[in-house]
């Protein structure tokens, strides 16, 4: 996904958005690869196969949460 559409998504700053995707790349879980396009750079990130399985885990443990009505 394009960096600046992801930043307006998420209604975030370009400083967070950075500084959280690095964390995230650092820990594996994205991936961020910059393109010349014309005079311009564009970033691009995406999730890996462990930020999916990452993410997945994470909304399991939600819905245990959400069924033990806690």
């Amino acid at each position: 996904m394009d960096l600046r559409f992801l930043a307006d998504l998420l209604d975030v700053g370009d400083s967070t958005l950075s500084q959280t995707l690095t964390v995230m790349r650092d820990a594996g879980l994205v991936e961020v690869r910059e393109e010349s396009v014309g005079r311009r750079n564009r970033t691009w990130a995406g999730v890996t196969d462990e930020g999916r399985r990452a993410f997945n885990r994470h909304v399991e443990a939600l819905g245990e949460i959400i069924a033990s009505g806690t």
